[in-house]
Formats: structure tokens, sequence, C-alpha cells
């Protein structure tokens, strides 16, 4: 893991001290709610419905047992007892107060944690694949470069007050865990030319009112100049970009409206013009931050653990766990544990501060002391040995973290909706929960197999509705909640954005639709084939029908 220098240590303890003044001034009345909103936003503070809300960062997801203790510490002294994980491996905080607001950046920056940039229009926290330096797919750990333009990132003085908000996602092999093409710029290592390691880039991915898919812009760029074209990129569109409207200020309408082409050579001339030996990241900095990202000192185990395999002969639970849960390792003996933040009618994402010291112990014992955050709202042991497996998921039992559910029907990605934020129209836990508990039964999520639903409680799409294989988007119909159900989209390598099935429907008939939708698929599947596969080879009308012949039966 990367460890702050003496830089970071100084711009995190100024800005720090910085908004401590900000806060002190908003209290005493010498600053209004409306001179105080670009300052608070800068420090990773909303205003929303009940309170203000705190996000933190936890670049690309990386994070130690020390950090999480110190998580849930804040949860306990200046909150409710919890934190709610998002699909950018932040992490947020829905009830501080105001005055607390420092005090807790203080505490964070003592673990090397901290707010900027986690909100306003800047360039946001960096995500990566949960698996990086893991997985047996990947080219390269991504890591070391999504920390290089973190580094390169804060507080730019050319990028600081960009048109919207930006976000940029790395990943090291063909297998997209990290939905780059919803991103405004999405990276995926590849090898050039010359046989050396090279970014393909994407641009204008994006979803909120207007999504978007993101598009290849360049297939090869050297590693020694990402930062210079990731420049003349920003520098295209905080141009170009649209400053007069909110809704088609994000790069994505301005790649749209001129074509990938145009807006390539747009890019292409800010690239020629730049001092590339500028911003060419020297050798010797790039190997010294790859160097945090070694990897741990793996023992020299066989593949096949006898424990393990005990376990799963000994406990069905156990090995149902297994299935879900475990993900196979580049090191033989090893594996990575996905621990859920999904039980049966709990809030997606959600933790407590008792679970976050859980997990931090598990971290320090049995993974190296690290932990990730994943996209899909949940965590991450990265670093397990087939041996501990078992103890590690008799822990999480004791401590309500053991759900067997990682990429099935239950393991929803939801925003808080309605029953926080200011935007939204509708609520989407209630109906989360709802569908947990309608489709519990992990005899039937296993007879499915994958499937990825999302929620999202307005058209901002913090629950990246719009790429689920199932969306939820929740609208409002004459002051009353109502969803709309899309089919089709996904997140991955071959990302799509789902179709829209028809009318919108009450929140009580969303989850039975979407158990017919399930049920649906059942029926009609190929041997083999998963759910995102059926619908991209009958289209959305199968289930369409299964979800409104209920309703339209009624209506005759």
């Amino acid at each position: 893991m990367y460890r702050y220098d003496e830089f970071d240590h100084a711009v995190v303890r100024e800005r720090v001290e910085e908004f401590a003044d900000q806060v002190a001034r908003r209290a005493s009345g010498a600053l209004t709610e409306d001179e105080f909103k670009p300052l608070r936003l800068m420090n990773g503070v909303y205003l929303q419905l009940h309170a203000y809300m705190l996000r933190v960062a936890i670049p690309y997801g990386t994070f130690n047992s020390r950090q999480m203790r110190r998580l849930a510490h804040i949860a306990r002294t200046y909150d409710k007892g919890y934190g709610h994980f998002t699909t950018r491996t932040n992490i947020q905080y829905n009830w501080p107060a105001l005055t607390d607001l420092p005090a807790i950046l203080s505490d964070l920056a003592e673990v090397e944690m901290h707010a900027i940039q986690t909100s306003g229009n800047c360039i946001r926290n960096v995500t990566t694949d949960v698996f990086a330096g893991a997985a047996e797919d990947e080219i390269e750990d991504p890591r070391p470069w999504c920390e290089i333009i973190r580094q390169w990132s804060t507080i730019h003085p050319e990028f600081s007050f960009l048109p919207r908000k930006f976000k940029i996602a790395v990943i090291g092999a063909e297998k997209d865990r990290a939905a780059i093409r919803t991103h405004d710029v999405g990276l995926q290592i590849v090898k050039g030319d010359d046989g050396g390691t090279a970014f393909r880039v994407f641009v204008g991915g994006g979803q909120g009112r207007l999504p978007h898919i993101g598009q290849e812009i360049a297939s090869a760029v050297p590693t020694a100049d990402l930062l210079a074209y990731l420049t003349a990129i920003l520098r295209a569109w905080n141009l170009l970009g649209r400053r007069d409207n909110i809704h088609k200020a994000r790069i994505k309408i301005l790649v749209a409206s001129l074509g990938i082409d145009a807006f390539r050579e747009e890019v292409d001339r800010h690239y020629a013009t730049l001092r590339r030996e500028d911003l060419r990241i020297p050798e010797d900095e790039a190997e010294r931050i790859k160097a945090y990202f070694a990897p741990p000192p793996f023992e020299d185990l066989p593949k096949v653990s006898a424990p393990f395999d005990r376990a799963l002969l000994a406990d069905p639970d156990f090995a149902r766990f297994a299935r879900n849960n475990v993900r196979r390792h580049r090191q033989a003996g090893y594996a990575s544990v996905v621990v859920s933040l999904k039980p049966v009618g709990g809030v997606p994402g959600d933790i407590t501060a008792d679970q976050m010291e859980a997990v931090a112990d598990l971290a320090e014992r049995y993974s190296f002391d690290e932990l990730r955050a994943a996209y899909e709202q949940n965590l991450v042991l990265p670093h397990v040995r087939l041996d501990d497996v078992p103890a590690v998921w008799r822990a999480l039992r004791q401590a309500g973290l053991a759900t067997a559910n990682a990429d099935l029907a239950t393991d929803v990605i939801a925003c808080p909706g309605l029953d926080y934020c200011s935007l939204a129209n509708a609520r989407s836990i209630p109906v989360a929960q709802a569908l947990s508990k309608r489709l519990a039964d992990l005899d039937y999520q296993e007879k499915l197999g994958p499937v990825r639903i999302n929620m999202s409680g307005c058209i901002n799409a913090c629950g990246h509705h719009h790429v689920g294989h199932i969306g939820v988007l929740g609208v409002d119909r004459k002051g009353e909640e109502y969803y709309q159900i899309t089919v089709g989209g996904s997140p991955d390598e071959q990302a799509a954005l789902g179709d829209i099935v028809g009318k919108s429907l009450p929140s009580e008939e969303v989850a039975p639709a979407i158990q017919r939708t399930l049920d649906r698929y059942l029926q009609i599947r190929a041997e083999g084939e998963r759910f995102i596969d059926t619908v991209r080879r009958v289209g959305p009308e199968p289930f369409r029908d299964a979800i409104y012949e209920t309703l339209d039966a009624a209506n005759a």
C-alpha cells in the first residue's frame, strides 16, 4: 500500500486547518450557506435532507486495519454507529454535526485519509479492479497508476473547477471489474507495439440524465505520456464543455455532440502543444510508487488445501460461501474473500462500527493487513491463505457478514435515495430491502447464477441502474414514488445501457415484477446461459411480458 510522504501530510493538514476556519465562520453566521457550499464541497461535505453528509476517500479502494478502525471510531463517536460504502469505493457518514467535521478530518489525517475531491467539479477518487494485484488475468497491477493519477490530480490548479465532476477508472486486465466504460475516462493496461505497458483509453462514458458508454479514443498511449494525454483530454473538455447548463456539462455530452473522431482531433491538437517532457512520469518515481504495491510475502503453498477441502465436505453453509464469495488468486494456496454488505433485509453498503472492527481484525490477522472496498458496495480480503478461509468465514458469520450472495440477485447496488438525498425522487433502500427478502432463498439465487440488479432513487444514477442487468429507477409521478425497470444493461467489457421495458410501477410491485423477470429467464435460458446472455439473445420483450402480465391481467 502507498504511504504518505511529507508533501501528502502537509497538503492534508493544511486542508484540515483551512476547513476548520471555514466551518467556524459558517457556524458563527459569517458565511451564508450559499457562500459555504463551494467550500464544503471541496472537502467532501454535502447537505442532504436531514443533515450534512461526509464522504471519505478510499483511493482505488485499498486501505488497512488501522484505517478501518479509525472509520469505526468516527462512526461511533460522530455518527450513528455505521457508515455506507459507495460505488466509488468511498465511505459516507450521514449524520455528522457540522461543528464536528474538522475533528473528523483531523482524525482521518492521522491515519493517512482525507475527504479531498470526493465532491465538487474536480477529478474525483480514482477507482480500479477490487482484485488488483491478486487477479490471475491481469497484465499489471493498476494501483500504482491510480496513485500516480491521484498525486497529479489532487488540487490541480487547472482542473479544480471543471464544468462538472470528472471520474477516472483503471484496470489491468481484459476483464473489466471496474466499469471503466461508464467513466469520463477509462484506462485499460495493454501491451504496446513495443511490448511495453501502454493504456487503451476510453472517453465520454457516464450515467445520469443522458447516459453514454465510453468510446475508444486511443489504443495504446505509452505509460510515460499518460499524464500528458489525460491533460489534453481535460483541457479540450475544460475549454469546450458547456458551463451554461449543468445537465449538459459532462464530457460525455461534448464527445456525443462532436463525435469521437472530432473530439480525438481536438485532444490531439492539445496533446501536440504540450511540453510533454514536463508531464512525463520519471521512471525512478514510477518505480518508487510501484514498490509500495509489491506483492506481500506470500508463503510457498500447494494449490490444494486440506483444511479448506475438509471444511467444504463438513459444512454445506461453508461450501456455499466458498462457491459464491471466494475468488481464485494468482498465488497458489491463496484466495480473495468477498465480504458481502448485503444481508437479507439489510441496507446495501451499510456496515456498523462493530463490524468494521471485526473486518479490521480479520485483515490484520489473515490478509497481510490489507482491505479493499468494491464497486459493488462490498469489501474484500484480497490475500487469504486457503487454509485460513474456514476460520475467516466463521468470524464473518459471528459478525453478521457471511451472507453467501456475492454476484447473485440479492447483491444489489443501491444509492441512499430519498431516505437521505435531497436530489432523489424516490426511496431506494426499502425497495432493495423488499427485494432482498423476496429473493432470500440462496438455492434459488444459485440456480439463477450471476445477476446484477442496480437501483437509483433519481435520474442522477448513483446506483448505476443504467448498467444493471436489471435496473430500477425511482421517479416522481404527481408526488408519488414509482419505479421504472430496465433490462440488458452491463458495466463490464461488454458495457451496455439497459432498455426501458414499460411503464413505471408502484413500490410494492417492484420486487414481484423482478422475481417474475427472473422466473421467465429460468424458463427460456439455454444451457449454461447467464441472465445477461439470455437478454442479449432474445431481447427485452419476453421480460416485459413477465413484468406486466399480472398487471395487464388485472386491468383487462
